[in-house]
């Protein structure tokens, strides 16, 4: 999924990445090439802290310069999937676009209930955690959860520190480096925030995002399924809060949704919210497995 280069989007479907061979060329950009491409857009939707935040984020080239390097060790050196600020920039509308839809149903967002915060403190709080989720990849992919968090401890304050005073600041920026840890495979989310984010990593799942491994020929399980992922939708459910329709050119890709997503799913606290269906899109496979659905 690309976010139009128009003005801020509002509805947002997750389909439609950036091909191996754009991401292969920003990785092998100078960083001045790449920081200077960058720029996050996401709804505010009246939220004024967060269009300020994201103005400062937008402005920070320290920052910037850490999804360059993370991309780098990610896609140049060890080949994998996409941790570029496109990467980034995905999770994080994923990540408000699934909170979003939990608060319209009713659903109280933890910063809320545990604080007496507001609903736009929430989805800064997501926001943060998405684009902060992977910066420690810019040392290092192994433990780089860990790596993130005394990084994303400094820099979230920065970004925190107009719009938030003491002892709020303190609140918040913990509860943005929990968001962050909880993201992590063995991660054990205590707020629905948190939760919100660890699902949201997960739906970034597109082909595009599979398309470097894939290209230079690293056929696995892992490269196969992500493949076979046309696109993801995030919609009102019938029977949940949320509803999200996978739609798939293979039936390879049922490793992604049974395998790796339900795996982030489960302990997110968005079991009871969440129903996803998958839909094979080509007639081959509509005779093997026309209709796939997650059981949670």
């Amino acid at each position: 999924m690309r976010v139009p280069d128009q003005q801020e989007p509002e509805e947002l479907i997750i389909d439609e990445a950036p091909p191996a061979a754009e991401l292969e060329r920003e990785a092998r950009m100078t960083p001045a090439q790449a920081v200077a491409m960058m720029r996050i857009r996401v709804p505010a939707r009246g939220n004024r802290k967060l269009r300020s935040i994201l103005d400062r984020v937008n402005a920070d080239t320290e920052l910037k310069a850490l999804w360059h390097v993370s991309n780098v060790n990610a896609i140049a050196r060890l080949q994998i999937n996409d941790h570029s600020w496109v990467h980034i920039q995905i999770v994080a509308n994923i990540a408000l676009k699934l909170l979003r839809q939990l608060t319209k149903h009713g659903v109280e967002p933890s910063l809320v209930a545990d604080y007496g915060f507001e609903r736009d403190d929430s989805e800064i709080a997501v926001l943060l955690g998405g684009l902060l989720h992977d910066t420690g990849m810019s040392i290092h992919r192994d433990n780089h959860e860990d790596f993130s968090l005394f990084l994303a401890a400094r820099k979230g304050r920065e970004l925190l520190e107009p719009a938030y005073e003491e002892p709020e600041l303190t609140v918040m920026v913990s509860e943005v480096l929990h968001v962050i840890t909880s993201h992590r495979s063995s991660g054990r989310p205590l707020t629905l925030e948190a939760g919100v984010l660890r699902v949201a990593d997960a739906l970034d799942m597109a082909q595009g995002r599979s398309r470097i491994p894939f290209a230079a020929g690293q056929v696995s399980i892992h490269s196969l399924s992500a493949a076979a992922i046309d696109s993801v939708a995030i919609l009102d459910g019938e029977e949940r809060p949320i509803k999200i329709e996978i739609t798939m050119n293979n039936s390879a890709g049922v490793y992604q949704i049974d395998g790796l997503l339900k795996e982030k799913l489960r302990g997110s606290g968005l079991e009871p919210y969440v129903e996803v269906i998958a839909h094979i899109d080509t007639e081959a496979e509509k005779r093997l497995v026309p209709v796939y659905r997650l059981e949670t």
